[in-house]
């Protein structure tokens, strides 16, 4: 299984990948220069981790994802009901609502998720 644990600052630097793809490698360093005020060397010291984590590739200075961002956290959304909830959604759903109430258009919504998802 794919490591899709990522530091603050792994993630934002993938969030700018997404947001940029394909991107120069010189030109994600300008980005995270001004948005992080990143030295070069810091920039392509997260880029190597998210490479080795196999979230991005750099190849011939192009950069780009090699997991769809919705996918990335589709990902962390399930390691995170795993972790808490003991992989339940019912259990994770019952904690939400607790503080907050669904509209019913949130209702509807997740009704629509079910009936699409739900075994058969």
């Amino acid at each position: 299984m794919m490591d899709y644990r990522l530091t603050e600052a792994e993630e934002n630097l993938a969030d700018i990948i997404w947001e940029n793809e394909p991107i120069k490698s010189s030109k994600l360093v300008r980005i995270c220069n001004e948005a992080f005020d990143w030295k070069k060397s810091t920039t392509y010291t997260i880029l190597k981790r998210l490479e080795r984590k196999k979230i991005v590739e750099n190849k011939d200075t192009i950069v780009k994802s090699l997991i769809k961002k919705e996918d990335f956290y589709g990902e962390q959304s399930k390691i995170f009901v795993e972790e808490n909830f003991q992989g339940s959604l019912p259990r994770f759903l019952a904690a939400f609502t607790r503080r907050k109430k669904l509209s019913h258009e949130e209702v509807r919504e997740l009704q629509r998720l079910i009936d699409d998802y739900k075994e058969d």
